[in-house]
């Protein structure tokens, strides 16, 4: 398995990834390796544990067409009741820091590290992480957050505290995303809560494409 060093912002190329989808260890979650890890469709997603950063690439590829999104009768009721105000970008901070200390099934600790925390909230102060509120009695209830790089958005953690808040956080922001233009919502791994809304797998060839085409390349620091 490559290892990077922290002085060469550089990765192997994606069809070099395992079976699993691990593609390299080390480095380490600068903003300039971050922004290049994102641009190719790769990710970190490890835990204290490992020890080491782990870098992803997963084939097929967890993906949301934004036009492909469902939204059931249910969810279209609860939106339409207006119960909840949806914000974007108005408490990252606290958005992670809950997504961090939510408990998740057959999950007994979190992949948002301190140093993960701390490094999306440098890309969100660059303007490269956004996240997307729910709020209910001035309270925040549910939300996520992602990187978004010219036409794509790269989903990362979403957490609720009350029924359906990150459902509706997501349909809400979804519908956002398209009107600015977003082609693509990366989901990364399969889950069935998302796949109810509307993910699909791709290959990872085809991702790697779309990437290439609504991706800039002069997107920088």
């Amino acid at each position: 398995m490559p290892a990077l060093l922290s002085s060469r912002i550089i990765f192997p190329s994606v069809e070099t990834a395992d079976s699993e989808g691990l593609l390299a260890v080390g480095g380490d979650l600068s903003p300039e390796r971050l922004l290049l890890a994102y641009k190719n469709g790769i990710f970190p997603w490890y835990n204290e544990d490992d020890g080491i950063i782990l870098w992803w690439f997963m084939n097929p590829r967890f993906v949301l067409f934004p036009e492909k999104l469902k939204v059931s009768k249910s969810l279209k009721k609860l939106i339409e009741h207006n119960e909840f105000e949806f914000t974007i970008n108005k408490d990252f901070k606290s958005v992670i820091a809950n997504c961090k200390r939510i408990k998740r099934k057959n999950q007994p600790g979190t992949w948002i590290t301190n140093d993960v925390q701390t490094a999306y909230i440098k890309m969100h102060e660059l303007g490269h992480a956004h996240s997307a509120e729910l709020w209910q009695d001035e309270k925040l209830v549910g939300g996520l957050y992602g990187i978004k790089l010219g036409n794509i958005f790269f989903g990362e953690s979403m957490f609720s505290l009350v029924s359906n808040a990150s459902k509706i956080a997501f349909a809400k922001f979804v519908a956002h995303l398209k009107n600015e233009g977003v082609t693509l919502i990366d989901c990364q791994v399969y889950t069935a809560h998302l796949e109810s809304l509307g993910a699909e797998m791709i290959a990872g060839k085809k991702f790697s494409e779309i990437l290439r085409k609504d991706i800039p390349e002069n997107i920088s620091v």
